[in-house]
This record gives C-alpha cells, structure tokens and sequence, in this order.
C-alpha cells in the first residue's frame, strides 16, 4: 500500500462519524455491559460488540454460552477483556452466531 493510500484511509477512517467508528477493545482489563451491549443514547453512540438485549446477555451466562461478570464493587459489574476476546474468536473460528 502506497503512503498516499495509506493517508487517505487513516484520513477516511478519522472522519467516519462514532456510528460506523470501530470497536476498539482495549488489551487488558476490564468492560462494562453498556460497551459490549452498546448504548444507542450515549453521546456519541456506542456500537454493540455482541447486539442482544440485556436480558438475552444476562439469560446467555447463566446458560454458560457468556463469560460471567466480575463485581469490581457494590454497583459495579465487569467483564475480563480476555474472555470478551476469546468469545469473539470462538465465534469467529466456529463461523456462527452465539
């Protein structure tokens, strides 16, 4: 790929709006439900990592289909990036829907 090519893409991609940004998740750490479940009325909206409803999530770790959260305090759930990443890599190296 040329450096023209190149300036242009990461030119495009910085101006796409936050709708059609991609997700980015970080190496290690931590995730809140509303950024793998996505937040429609955040500003600037955040896309689904896994788009089902907070119900159907809830029901899928229970069923052990999703990993389980951890309580980083009393009103605080999270979700190891880890095992996020590890769902997305079993879904994409099964090639079907969760």
């Amino acid at each position: 790929m040329s450096t023209q090519t190149k300036q242009a893409y990461i030119k495009t991609a910085t101006s796409l709006p936050a709708l059609v940004q991609p997700i980015v998740l970080p190496e290690t750490g931590f995730i809140r439900q509303k950024y793998i479940l996505g937040d429609k009325k955040a500003k600037p909206p955040i896309p689904a990592i896994f788009p089902v409803c907070s119900s159907t999530w809830w029901a899928g770790i229970k069923k052990g289909i999703y990993p389980t959260p951890v309580k980083l305090a009393a009103n605080v759930t999270a979700w190891d990036v880890k095992k996020i990443r590890a769902l997305i890599d079993k879904i994409n190296s099964e090639g079907e829907a969760v």
